[in-house]
C-alpha cells in the first residue's frame, strides 16, 4: 500500500519546512506548494489524500482555493493552518468544506494526531506494517530490519533512512530530499552526511547476497531488489 499523499500550502518557508520535517519521516509522501495558485494547478495532475493549506495567503486564500475545489466537485480532505481564531472564520472553513482546522502556533504532534485522525476518517492510503524488498523485509511494528532471515541492528537513523528509501522503492531518491526527509537540513552544506549514512547502511544491510542500495549518480539513491 502507498503511503498517503498530502499537499503543504503555506507562503510561509518556515512552516512548509517545519512540515516537511515532520510528515515525511512519519511515513507521508509531501509535497509542498508556497502559494494556492501553483497548489491548484499540481492538484490538476495528481491526486492527493490530504491538502493542509494556510488560510492567510497573498492573492489566493486558502478559503478561495477550497471553494473552488468543492465547486468542482473535488472532495479532497482539507485541514486549515491559521492565526486566525474567530469563531466566525473558523465557521466559514467548516462551511466550504474544511475537514479540521488548527490554530497557529500549532505543534508537531497536534498536527500529526489530526492528520491521521482525518486520514481514518476518509479511509485513505496509510503506511502499511511493514515493507519488503527482495531478501530485505523491514517489521514497522517491532522496529526489525532482516536480511535473508537474519536481524540487522540499525541506529535510529539508519533505520529511518531506510525506511524512507523503502517507501520509494525503485524510485530514484535525491539527496535532497533525503537531507530534509532524515536531517532537516541544508542541502548545500550536509550533502556529505547522506553518503556517510549511506555507507553505514550499506554495511549492514548488503550481506547474505543483498546489494539492493544503488547509487544513481548526480542525483541520489535507489532501492531495488535488483542489485
Amino acid at each position: 500500500m502507498a503511503p498517503a499523499r498530502i499537499l503543504v500550502i503555506d507562503d510561509e518557508p518556515g512552516i512548509r519546512d517545519l512540515l516537511l520535517d515532520a510528515l515525511s519521516p512519519a511515513g507521508f509522501d509531501v509535497v509542498v506548494s508556497e502559494d494556492a495558485t501553483r497548489a491548484y494547478q499540481q492538484m490538476q495532475h495528481r491526486r492527493f489524500d490530504l491538502v493542509i493549506a494556510d488560510v492567510n495567503m497573498p492573492r489566493v486564500t486558502g478559503f478561495d482555493l477550497l471553494r473552488k475545489l468543492r465547486a468542482g466537485a473535488n472532495q479532497t480532505p482539507f485541514l486549515f493552518l491559521t492565526a486566525r481564531t474567530d469563531r466566525a472564520d473558523i465557521a466559514e472553513g467548516f462551511q466550504l468544506g474544511a475537514d479540521d482546522y488548527v490554530t497557529k502556533p500549532f505543534s508537531i504532534d497536534e498536527i500529526l494526531l489530526r492528520v491521521q485522525a482525518i486520514l481514518r476518517r476518509t479511509g485513505a492510503a496509510t503506511e502499511p506494517h511493514g515493507y519488503e524488498c527482495g531478501l530485505l523485509t523491514m517489521d514497522l511494528d517491532r522496529h526489525e530490519v532482516s536480511v535473508g532471515g537474519e536481524t540487522v541492528d540499525l541506529s535510529p537513523t539508519e533505520f529511518k533512512l531506510l525506511r524512507f528509501l523503502l517507501q520509494h522503492k525503485d524510485k530514484v531518491v535525491p539527496k535532497e530530499q533525503l537531507l530534509t526527509a532524515i536531517w532537516g537540513r541544508d542541502f548545500a552544506t550536509n550533502a556529505a552526511v547522506v553518503d556517510t549514512y549511506i555507507s553505514y547502511l550499506r554495511k549492514k544491510i548488503h550481506v547474505n547476497g543483498f546489494t539492493g542500495v544503488q547509487t544513481v549518480r548526480g542525483i541520489g539513491f535507489r532501492i531495488s531488489p535488483e542489485s
